[in-house]
């Protein structure tokens, strides 16, 4: 049976941190986000989220809601929903524009779980328990370490992700901190979103490999060359490509040049190209960790449906950043215990809106 667009509607909200959260390249007291919601002919609806920053995805708001409505609703109208992999094929047919994509990606996907009556990872044959680690981002180390410390108290997390990319010695200080606040039963990796040069990039590796880091994340920047082939082959650590990979064709160029680890975000990428991007990576002997991309418990939600389909990730997902926000636009928030989430069976994320 065919699904056509009956209508849809775009919303824009901006969700309080508990404390300003200072990224790689910004601070911010609150999160901003753009919502798209899709509805079928036959009333079924769908929705999606997707974090709107300039320095992570190329788009404001406005720049977004114009993309959405001025360039792809004229497409979609034209379109039968109900395979959601052939409308992203579609739509990629228009070159760029990948957070509009994203966006109505998932909210398609979205829209297919509502007509189909069942979630997502029931239809992908996922696991309902997901384990879940959380971000430490930068700060003084003792303050990293009180907050890791909290963390791992308050959710039982069994993997903390430290944000680096603050100058060795305090990266190290940082890591030592949170080491001595945690225990040793609690592993970590570092995140230093490409802040060092490449000629640096190894002495960094040993250095957190000598402090007990288990992976590196964005030692400098990457791209999928034969630079990025000797340092994944020198390094004491798996290097875990997030920023430099932007698109499905980056993630094939990285595999080719032997990467180990890739930082799948369905809220980057969506979940037609991150499937593929999995897919790719264990075909070819690596594996993938669920990055976090700002997301709310919303975004969160729909985030977990892929990964619930991962039978043996590097790593817990990162999926927990709601965690750092006083508000939310879902009825109920995911609850964490013991460091893992059990999903819902709620069929769709638009049923769960408040």
């Amino acid at each position: 049976m065919t699904v056509q667009l009956a209508k849809h509607r775009l919303y824009t909200y901006n969700l309080r941190y508990a404390r300003p959260v200072r990224w790689s390249d910004i601070v911010e007291e609150a999160a901003p986000f753009v919502l798209l919601r899709l509805t079928s002919d036959s009333g079924a609806e769908g929705v999606a989220e997707i974090t709107v920053k300039p320095t992570w995805c190329g788009v404001t708001a406005r720049s977004l809601i114009a993309a959405v409505e001025e360039i792809f609703v004229p497409i979609l109208k034209k379109l039968d929903l109900s395979n959601p992999g052939k409308v992203r094929e579609a739509l990629d047919g228009v070159p760029e524009n990948h957070a509009a994509k994203t966006l109505i990606d998932n909210a398609c996907w979205d829209l297919y779980a509502a007509s189909e009556g069942r979630p997502l990872w029931q239809i992908w044959n996922g696991t309902p328990h997901i384990e879940l680690s959380w971000a430490v981002t930068r700060q003084a180390p003792q303050a990293m370490a009180a907050e890791a410390a909290d963390m791992v108290a308050r959710y039982g997390f069994r993997t903390l992700k430290i944000k680096g990319g603050q100058g060795f010695e305090t990266d190290i200080a940082g890591i030592r901190a949170v080491r001595a606040a945690v225990g040793h039963g609690i592993r970590f990796y570092v995140d230093a979103n490409g802040a060092y040069p490449a000629a640096k990039s190894m002495d960094y590796a040993r250095a957190l490999a000598d402090a007990g880091a288990t992976l590196l994340e964005d030692p400098c920047p990457l791209a999928p060359d034969a630079s990025f082939r000797r340092l994944q082959q020198d390094s004491p650590l798996s290097i875990l490509v997030d920023f430099g990979c932007t698109s499905l064709r980056d993630a094939y160029l990285f595999s080719e040049q032997g990467a180990r680890a890739l930082s799948i975000k369905p809220g980057r990428f969506g979940l037609s190209h991150s499937r593929a991007m999995l897919k790719l990576m264990q075909q070819n002997g690596g594996s993938a960790v669920v990055g976090l991309m700002g997301e709310s418990a919303a975004g969160t939600l729909a985030g977990l449906q892929f990964t619930a389909t991962i039978e043996k990730p590097i790593l817990p997902a990162e999926m927990t950043w709601f965690l750092a926000m006083t508000e939310q636009i879902v009825g109920e928030v995911p609850k964490i215990s013991d460091g893992a989430v059990t999903l819902t069976e709620s069929p769709s994320l638009a049923a769960l809106i408040d």
